[in-house]
């Protein structure tokens, strides 16, 4: 989906579904922003996009519940703020902005395919219009709606059993043909390589695994083909492809 998303057209389809806007028009999109907080943590976000209106949108897909908690959401929320504002400029010029969790389970447990999170004042019960906006989609939920049929989409492997034109001809072309092959392999390879970076054994080796797998799925190449699609040393296939078997 990260390179999905890359292409203007089909981030804008995502969002429009997901908020109910079919006026909606992306002017940018970046997949993989690298968003640097001086004072503490920063993040690499999978997808933000920009509209004609200057409104900011960062959608995640994550695929287990820890990655996408509630104090997740509002740090990514605080990260799109940081990222906005020039220096010196007023509070006011800040721009409305969405946090999208497009999570496979349901992180929030209420049985429901969409969850839209804003403040309010308590004592009130008004929102407070501070215009940030977190929401939650639920993947595995897939009802007969347009919502529900995106769910859909995001879990196909092949192109022609996707209902979104504009996603299967995007999911089409990075399947069936070379150049799409490719980018395929060098975006997992950078998961692959950032997770070797990251200096955490368990969660190194089930990143490579998750890659190992997404690559023989998606693209059908045999266990050897995507690891060396990888560039995973080879000393290290017999040991990823026990760790498959036992799966």
């Amino acid at each position: 989906m990260r390179n999905v998303l890359k292409v203007t057209a089909c981030a804008e389809y995502v969002l429009q579904v997901i908020l109910g806007k079919k006026d909606l028009r992306v002017t940018e999109v970046i997949v993989q922003q690298d968003n640097k907080n001086l004072q503490g943590r920063s993040a690499v976000l999978d997808c933000v996009a920009r509209d004609d209106d200057d409104i900011r949108y960062n959608v995640e897909i994550q695929q287990e519940n820890e990655g996408a908690s509630p104090k997740r959401a509002r740090f990514h929320s605080g990260l799109l703020d940081m990222n906005t504002l020039n220096p010196g400029e007023d509070f006011d010029k800040l721009q409305e902005s969405y946090v999208i969790f497009i999570t496979r389970n349901d992180v929030l447990k209420a049985g429901l395919p969409i969850y839209h999170i804003e403040r309010r004042i308590k004592e009130t019960g008004r929102s407070f219009p501070d215009q940030s906006h977190i929401i939650y989609v639920t993947s595995s939920i897939q009802e007969d709606t347009e919502l529900g049929r995106l769910m859909h989409d995001f879990h196909c492997k092949s192109a022609d059993d996707m209902y979104s034109r504009v996603l299967a001809d995007r999911v089409r072309t990075l399947k069936e043909t070379p150049k799409g092959v490719e980018s395929m392999c060098r975006e997992l390879e950078k998961i692959y390589l950032d997770g070797r970076t990251d200096g955490r054994a368990e969660g190194v080796i089930k990143a490579t695994q998750a890659s190992i797998k997404n690559l023989m799925e998606t693209l059908g190449l045999s266990l050897e083909a995507a690891m060396a699609a990888l560039k995973i040393p080879q000393n290290e296939w017999q040991t990823y492809s026990e760790l498959l078997k036992q799966q």
